[in-house]
């Protein structure tokens, strides 16, 4: 395809931008930094007490490892489920799907979050009426 080879791009790791869901990512491939159409991938780094709005990504898939630590995800329209997640896991989070990481571990962890949009903002649903449920359910497992 002729001119293709002028979209890549390698994204240095250093530029930062915070999320709807209330933290600061490492800025990664986007249509904000490479133009990308379909798919983004973010570094979310979360130190010990930090947790998410509650949200969803309406119509978009989330794909999220766990580079480092151990994380608590909430997920479900009532945050009736909750997921443990270490080191290396992956999670598949469906399109539509109410979740929010919590890191209750007391270390800090770190996140590849990888979504099927150009930007990890794009489609947002925030949930603040979950927000107290995260905040009660949250502070009853915390270590």
């Amino acid at each position: 395809m002729p001119g293709s080879s002028d979209a890549v791009r390698v994204i240095q790791p250093g530029k930062t931008y915070v999320g709807k869901q209330g933290f600061t990512y490492g800025a990664g491939v986007s249509k904000e930094t490479a133009g990308a159409k379909q798919v983004c991938l973010n570094v979310l780094p979360m130190p010990p007490g930090a947790k998410a709005k509650v949200h969803y990504h309406k119509g978009i898939e989330t794909i999220a490892y766990l580079l480092e630590g151990e994380c608590a995800v909430y997920y479900g329209d009532t945050l009736e489920h909750r997921l443990v997640v270490k080191a290396e896991d992956q999670v598949y989070m469906p399109e539509d799907v109410p979740h929010a990481p919590s890191n209750e571990s007391g270390a800090p962890c770190k996140w590849l979050v990888v979504h099927s949009s150009g930007s990890d903002q794009d489609g947002i649903v925030l949930l603040p009426d979950l927000d107290a449920i995260l905040a009660q359910k949250s502070g009853a497992t915390a270590s």
